[in-house]
């Protein structure tokens, strides 16, 4: 989803409608609280009389419950019939916007993340980035909604941000022409022969079956799979379900994520089936500070599975659920109904995922050192039974070009498989002898 809350792209197609019926025995669970709804009452009845300018009361009831549930937490909402859309276009991977993933810190815009070949991402804009103005308009008191809405425009049309961003001593000016997002939800190559890498940007609708697609191409190669990268970096999360077929993907069996709340209908566990389509071939997955919810259930489930070395940095930490709760044909609420849990137990809200191996994002530079003659600049020497001696010539030129100079963390997962399957270690085998527990965590209250 672009420019809008980023809790509009989370669990879209696991909400649930909660039924009248249920919805009044919660209410009847407790005693209203006369006193504060007699100043409610009081407030409002001051704002219909004495505000500079009229206002009807159907819009100072919504402005209520608007605030009512901006106070809850940042992913709770009122959902107007534009909403309502919003949420729809969120996860079809096509909207127009700038291409950021955003949220509220601080009373500020914060960056999640920017998405893949967005104008956001071209332009510069990083995740953990704040937007304080908009066109020299103070986002400061703003709801998110209000600040989405002035991000959003027309094609082709100039929006400038200005930033702050951590390392950086003053804010700065940034400006982004609008366009036409169009999400390519999962991408793939070789980056050596054997060595696989897939790229998901979003969890859309259909993430799960474009992944298992993926991993059949490259299967079709004429050397089997030796390991895989999976590249979760500065993707912002999406569909639920999408994350627990991309995890099922890679495994066998086992949990791999559960939700608890108070409602009943909050507590829900999913499971992978048999058949992991890498047969088994080490996985490595990156991870970053703009790696949040569905991104964060797969890193769990596959780091408690030991299924996959999960490289990088510490991921966002959004471990919570959103249930849309009808009003009328044209209006709801989202609310968080409840956490979700990794299959050992652990709750990501707030904390995130923690790398097994931390490794930052990098600009690296080899250094020069002094020729040295070797064997093969001795005049007269014995040839070599290997074959052309140029060869390591070309190697040594290999290494210093591709991924070394330009991602250094996908170099490093790419040495680290190579490492694995040196060794000749197989992911079955360790999965098998360190299969996780659904271990008892107190209720989410």
């Amino acid at each position: 989803m672009s420019l809008v809350s980023n809790a509009q792209a989370q669990q879209a197609d696991d909400t649930e409608e909660v039924p009248a019926s249920q919805q009044a025995a919660s209410i009847n669970e407790g005693k209203l609280p006369l006193d504060e709804l007699r100043s409610f009452a009081d407030v409002f009845n001051h704002i219909r009389l004495s505000y500079v300018e009229e206002i009807d009361d159907k819009t100072l009831l919504e402005n209520a419950i608007r605030g009512m549930l901006s106070g809850l937490d940042p992913h709770s909402s009122y959902l107007d019939a534009k909403s309502f859309d919003d949420l729809q276009v969120s996860t079809s991977g096509e909207f127009g916007g700038l291409g950021l993933e955003v949220g509220l810190e601080n009373g500020y815009v914060k960056v999640i993340s920017p998405i893949d070949d967005t104008p956001a991402e071209k332009a510069g804009i990083e995740s953990g980035d704040l937007i304080i103005q908009l066109d020299n308009k103070p986002v400061k008191g703003m709801s998110l909604n209000e600040a989405v809405k002035l991000m959003r425009g027309k094609k082709g049309s100039d929006i400038e941000l200005t930033i702050v961003r951590e390392g950086i001593r003053q804010p700065f000016d940034v400006t982004v022409t609008r366009d036409i997002i169009k999400v390519v939800s999962v991408r793939s190559k070789t980056l050596e022969e054997g060595f696989g890498y897939v790229r998901i940007a979003q969890f859309q609708s259909k993430t799960g079956s474009e992944f298992r697609k993926a991993i059949e191409k490259l299967k079709t190669k004429d050397t089997p799979m030796k390991g895989l990268v999976v590249d979760l970096r500065n993707n912002p999360g999406g569909i639920l379900q999408s994350s627990v077929e991309v995890a099922d993907t890679l495994l066998e069996e086992g949990l791999i994520v559960y939700t608890e709340g108070r409602l009943n209908d909050s507590h829900s566990e999913y499971s992978a089936t048999p058949n992991d389509l890498t047969d088994g071939a080490p996985v490595v997955v990156l991870i970053n500070g703009g790696s949040a919810s569905a991104s964060e259930i797969v890193a769990g489930a596959l780091q408690d599975h030991h299924r996959a070395v999960i490289m990088g940095t510490d991921s966002f930490g959004k471990g919570s659920v959103q249930t849309v709760v009808p009003l009328s044909e044209k209006h709801a609420i989202k609310l968080t109904t409840a956490r979700y849990f990794t299959p050992n137990g652990r709750s990501i809200q707030a904390q995130g995922i923690v790398p097994d191996i931390v490794v930052e994002r990098a600009k690296i530079e080899t250094i020069k050192t002094r020729e040295r003659i070797t064997e093969a600049d001795l005049q007269g020497h014995l040839s070599s039974t290997n074959g052309d001696e140029s060869d390591r010539e070309k190697r040594q030129d290999k290494a210093k070009d591709g991924l070394f100079n330009s991602d250094n963390q996908l170099y490093e997962a790419l040495n680290l498989l190579k490492g694995l399957n040196i060794l000749g270690l197989n992911e079955k085998a360790t999965q098998v002898a360190s299969k996780p527990e659904h271990q008892e965590v107190p209720k989410a209250l």
